[in-house]
């Protein structure tokens, strides 16, 4: 069964780290983009952050440059999201998904075709 599943949220101070975690199964994460996606009370969702399956090109959003770092571990089929620096507008429910194949890095979420259930990421002191 194809599944994604987030993990690694919590509350933290600002100034904080957290390192959210996307395991996937039924698939290898290799093959696909897959990308982060949050979503604030009241907002729309904001593409965070993704990875290209083929050669791992990067890219991010201009709000979270320089303060998180997407990478990939194949043998564990696990993206991650290192988030440094928080600041309490990066509150909101982070969402990774993979891509529909070929799809490119940045992409619009119709882009992505399965998406993992979310974990809560609160910033304040």
């Amino acid at each position: 069964q194809l599944q994604l599943v987030e993990s690694g949220g919590g509350l933290v101070q600002p100034g904080g780290s957290l390192r959210l975690s996307c395991a996937a199964s039924g698939f290898s994460l290799d093959y696909y983009t897959i990308g982060w996606f949050r979503r604030a009370p009241g907002k729309e969702r904001e593409g965070v952050s993704c990875i290209h399956s083929s050669d791992g090109t990067t890219n991010y959003a201009d709000s979270v440059k320089g303060r998180f770092t997407i990478s990939r571990d194949n043998a564990k089929n696990t993206v991650y999201l290192q988030m440094n620096s928080l600041k309490p507008e990066d509150t909101a429910v982070y969402y990774c998904a993979r891509g529909w194949v070929g799809v490119l890095c940045p992409a619009p979420p119709s882009a992505y075709s399965y998406w993992g259930q979310g974990t809560q990421v609160t910033v304040s002191s």
